[in-house]
């Protein structure tokens, strides 16, 4: 499945407030707990638990979110299918950003272990 134009702009307009609480319903709805869900989100861009909630208060966009998001170094070893797409073939680092949180969450909600989750 190619990633288009169109796709990318409308990732970056969507905020992380309006997705947050389906990630929190899904890995919950799993077993799983938010403080996990707060764990990956914080191993993906260094964000602790206040700077979330202001991401959530401020309805940022994921175009913001990842902008102020230090990314970690081994992000990159997050491959896999997650929404039909190929993450380490999609070309725009937005896109594939939102979509390496995608499958952490999908991950955690699988019920991974979190040592395999946070690839160190």
């Amino acid at each position: 499945m190619e990633v288009t134009a169109e796709h990318n702009a409308k990732m970056a307009k969507i905020t992380f407030a309006s997705v947050y609480p389906h990630y929190v319903y899904k890995v919950e709805r799993k077993g799983r707990t938010k403080e996990e869900l707060h764990h990956i989100i914080e191993w993906l861009t260094g964000f602790d638990y206040q700077k979330i909630q202001e991401m959530i208060d401020t309805k940022a966009t994921f175009a913001t979110f990842f902008e102020k998001a230090t990314l970690n170094p081994n992000a990159n070893l997050i491959k896999g299918l997650i929404c039909g797409y190929r993450i380490e073939e999609i070309e725009n680092p937005l896109t594939r950003n939102v979509r390496y949180l995608d499958k952490l969450v999908d991950e955690l909600a699988k019920g991974k272990k979190m040592e395999k989750i946070l690839r160190h």
